[in-house]
Order: C-alpha cells, then sequence, then structure tokens
C-alpha cells in the first residue's frame, strides 16, 4: 500500500471519527439536553440532527413518551385507624428536560424512586381523611383525582415530571385483619342462613297447617254432598218403592216374598226354624195368598 493510500484511508477514518462524536439524532420519541463540562448548556432539543463540540459537549438522552411507575404496595391508615394495603400504579412523562436532568441526573430509577415517595405521602394523607368505605367505593375515583391535582404542581416544579394519572390497582386488609374479617364474615353468612332456614320451616309450617285445613274443609264438604245425594236417591227409590206399590199393592207383597224365598234359600245348608201358618209361608200355601 502506497503512502498515499494510507494517508487518505486516515483522512477518511479521522472525518467518521470526527463525525461520529460531532454528530447526533434525537428522536421523535426523545428529549434531550446538552451538556457542557456537566452542566446544561442547552435543555429540549428538537427532534433532528444536531452537532456537538467533541470531548467538550456530551447529550444526554431520555424516553419522551407516557412511562409507567408500578409502585410496591404500601401499608395505610383511614380516618378510623384501620389499616389497608394499597397497591398502585401511575402514568408519568417528562414536562421540563432540565429540572428532571438536574433532580434525577438523567436516571429513570431515580425519577421512579422520587415520584414513589411523593405519590405513597399523598396517598397516605388521603387514605387518612376518609373512611374504610369511602376509600374502597364510595369516593375513590374523587381521591385519585384528588391526589393527582395536588401532585401534578409539585412534581413538575420539583422534577420537570408532569403526573398524568394515579390509580389504585386493588385495595387489601392485612393478613391477620384479614382472618378476622374473613372468621367475622362467615358468622354472619351462618347467622343469615339460621334466619333463612327459620323462616323457610315457619312459611313450611304455615303452608302445612294450611294444607290439613283445606284437607279437612274438601273432606267435610264431600262427605256433606255426598250425604245430600244419598238422602236424595233414597227418598227417590223411596218414592219409587211406594208408586209401585200404590199401583198393585198385591203384586208388590208377591214379589217381595218372592225375593225374600230367593235370598232364604240360597243355600242347601241353610235350616230355617218358622210356624207351619206363619205370614212367610203364605203364598206357598195359597197363589193369592190368602
Amino acid at each position: 500500500m502506497s503512502n498515499r493510500n494510507l494517508v487518505i484511508i486516515l483522512a477518511l477514518f479521522g472525518v467518521v471519527f470526527i463525525a461520529f462524536n460531532t454528530l447526533f439524532v434525537v428522536k421523535e420519541t426523545e428529549r434531550a439536553v446538552m451538556l457542557k463540562f456537566g452542566r446544561v448548556v442547552e435543555a429540549d432539543l428538537a427532534p433532528g440532527l444536531h452537532v456537538k463540540t467533541p470531548f467538550v459537549n456530551t447529550v444526554s438522552k431520555f424516553d419522551a413518551r407516557l412511562l409507567t411507575l408500578d409502585a410496591q404496595p404500601q401499608r395505610f391508615l383511614t380516618v378510623e385507624k384501620k389499616a389497608v394495603i394499597v397497591d398502585s400504579y401511575a402514568k408519568w412523562r417528562i414536562s421540563d428536560v432540565s429540572k428532571y436532568y438536574t433532580a434525577t441526573n438523567g436516571e429513570e430509577l431515580r425519577a421512579h424512586s422520587l415520584l414513589a415517595q411523593r405519590i405513597n405521602t399523598g396517598l397516605r394523607n388521603e387514605f387518612g381523611e376518609r373512611t374504610m368505605h369511602e376509600v374502597i367505593s364510595g369516593e375513590r375515583d374523587q381521591l385519585m383525582v384528588d391526589l393527582v391535582q395536588s401532585l401534578d404542581e409539585l412534581t413538575e416544579a420539583e422534577f420537570g415530571i408532569e403526573l398524568v394519572d394515579v390509580r389504585v390497582k386493588r385495595i387489601d386488609l392485612p393478613e391477620q385483619v384479614s382472618q378476622s374479617v374473613f372468621n367475622r364474615m362467615t358468622s354472619e353468612r351462618e347467622r343469615e342462613a339460621r334466619e333463612h332456614r327459620s323462616k323457610g320451616k315457619e312459611l313450611a309450617e304455615g303452608i302445612r297447617a294450611a294444607a290439613d285445613r283445606d284437607k279437612v274443609v274438601i273432606e267435610s264438604d264431600a262427605y256433606r254432598d255426598a250425604e245430600l245425594i244419598r238422602g236424595e236417591g233414597d227418598a227417590l227409590s223411596a218414592s219409587i218403592y211406594a208408586g209401585a206399590y200404590k199401583q198393585d199393592p198385591e203384586f208388590y207383597s208377591f214379589m217381595r216374598s218372592l225375593q225374600a224365598y230367593r235370598e232364604s234359600f240360597a243355600n242347601k245348608g241353610d235350616v230355617m226354624l218358622v210356624e207351619p201358618d206363619s205370614e212367610f209361608f203364605r203364598y206357598l200355601k195359597n197363589s193369592k195368598g190368602k
């Protein structure tokens, strides 16, 4: 390789090296600051291609998108001095790059730590002013709104961070309290179950008594109706017999005697002791019954 080619290669390498240390790009999803010996000289660089002085200026870039802080569950006290375990998260983004870099040294973990401290303090204050019912259901959404409004100005002024939202994922009771609450809930459910069973038995007894009463009434009405029908049938039968008897009393008497003979001598082993001149045999002695 000739000296001329070597010089050209070295020159190209030097140009590339200088360009690499001079030019830099800020993406649309990034925020950046330019530093001169560790001091901010240009804050919030616009997206695009920029130039810096090699070995003098340095550039720090940060994520400009919406970020999530998933905080560790913390123990807070309500206004009734009842302990709850609160698991929360926050949405935030950088609003002032210079303040953000100064407060956190550009470290996202440091920003999360500082932000978590402020959020925990705010949650402790909000929970301390409300009852258990209010923080669980009654005023939970309003609590989050008040917390964001009170912390947003503080985080922007101190850290250059815009606090977009804070939400509570879940609220639990401490383990020892949870067991006592579970036992109390079990006792209450058992008491309610006993009440329902007692009411059910009372209702069943009422239904059973009403059914027995209805049964007696129905049977009494049926017996009365049957006796009335039977009486009407007997009366009609007697009337028919009386009418038939009036038409021909002698023939009626004869038929009744034949029926009596048939029933009396139905079995060959039957024995009857009567006087020979008894009225029972008058049609056997004389066809006219005389």
